[in-house]
């Protein structure tokens, strides 16, 4: 199988989003440090370029955060040709075990705003170059976490209240807000 890779734009500046056409992995993977990223052999190589500042997979695609001084006219084909290399020779992201189903916890209702949180959010939000996931809910307060190009985006406090707070309210009446966790 030819890998190819082609790059898209974020709504975050500093980040790409590198996409496959192979699936990279089942879920997200985020690598937001240097020492974190030694779990994972793929990650790991990638934080070797001093201009990395962040690697993110999920599903097809990998999204790189780069350094302020670095421009994307300078790096993208180099990295376009690594993500290339790296997939065909097929890189660990990371020892995972294979989850399709994601297990939800919780009542009833943390299910269900869970549940909406995956089938309608998760993929406009990959498509991104990010992942959402859900830490809480409390009082009428979701709490989420957002991951990868998500993480830091400028135009991402006006995802969380028009986009998803709005669309958790009219499905789930008993949300009142929904917020990101503070990384």
């Amino acid at each position: 199988m030819t890998i190819n890779v082609y790059t898209e734009q974020t709504p975050n500046p500093a980040t790409m989003k590198f996409m496959v056409n192979k699936l990279l992995i089942n879920g997200s993977e985020d690598f937001a440090t240097r020492e974190s990223a030694e779990v994972s052999p793929f990650a790991k190589e990638l934080f070797k370029f001093n201009f990395v500042n962040g690697v993110f997979f999920a599903s097809n695609f990998v999204t790189i955060t780069k350094t302020e001084d670095a421009e994307w006219a300078d790096i993208e084909a180099i990295l376009k040709e690594f993500v290339k290399g790296a997939v065909e020779s097929e890189y660990k992201i990371k020892d995972v075990t294979s989850d399709e189903a994601p297990a939800f916890e919780g009542s009833d209702l943390e299910i269900k705003i869970q549940q909406i949180l995956h089938d309608y959010v998760r993929p406009a939000v990959e498509q991104d170059g990010g992942a959402i996931s859900y830490k809480s809910f409390d009082e009428g307060v979701v709490t989420v976490e957002l991951r990868g190009s998500c993480s830091g985006c400028p135009s991402s406090t006006i995802t969380l209240k028009s986009g998803i707070q709005n669309l958790l309210q009219r499905m789930v009446p008993e949300v009142k807000e929904v917020v990101s966790m503070a990384l």
